[in-house]
């Protein structure tokens, strides 16, 4: 589902403004509709974020030939960003407490913008994304508050190698636990 929601919002809204949606989450907002906060980057690597707002319209329409007439009613759905913000205007995110599954955060521009994800999961893999591109087209990290930064930068040393490194080297220790375990013991009688 939301592969397909990305694709219809990058041909119908960021496609025509030159923009590559590369993240995207589902958000609550106190307005009917469903709201999404986006990261998008343009030609000249310009970054923006945006709230957009999802609108569902009913239309019907008129098929057939004149003897047999059917109504067909489709549901439409139109996305108008409402709030637009460079990345570079973003200087700080605050996740309000580390220690509480909380999907709410603070986007500080030159106001503060509470934005309220759906989920916990969802507000860290914003997080995530937008720590990869402040780090590729600001050159500067961004800075984060309130967070637990385990889950947005792996700080281990076996995490940082990659999963397949990581899955084999756990596989490895497995294997030789399993050998183990099937050796005989002497037993001194």
């Amino acid at each position: 589902m939301s592969s397909l929601l990305r694709e219809e919002m990058q041909r119908v809204l960021f496609r025509p403004a030159k923009h590559r949606l590369v993240e995207f989450i589902e958000i609550e907002e106190p307005t009917p509709g469903r709201h999404f906060l986006c990261v998008s980057v343009g030609r000249k690597k310009v970054v923006q974020l945006s709230i957009v707002h999802c609108q569902s319209s009913k239309s019907t329409q008129k098929s057939g030939s004149k003897k047999l007439q059917t109504k067909r009613s489709s549901i439409q759905e139109s996305y108008k960003r409402t709030e637009i913000w460079s990345l570079h205007d973003l200087t700080l995110v605050d996740g309000r407490d580390p220690d509480v599954d909380d999907p709410c955060f603070l986007l500080h521009f030159d106001k503060v913008r509470t934005v309220m994800a759906v989920t916990c999961s969802a507000k860290y893999t914003m997080v995530r994304a937008l720590v990869a591109l402040c780090d590729r087209y600001c050159q500067r990290p961004l800075n984060l508050q309130n967070f637990d930064f385990p889950y947005i930068k792996p700080t281990t040393y076996y995490s940082n190698r990659g999963d397949c490194v990581v899955l084999s080297q756990i596989c490895f220790y497995a294997c030789n636990l399993v050998c183990l375990s099937m050796c005989p013991v002497p037993l001194d009688a």
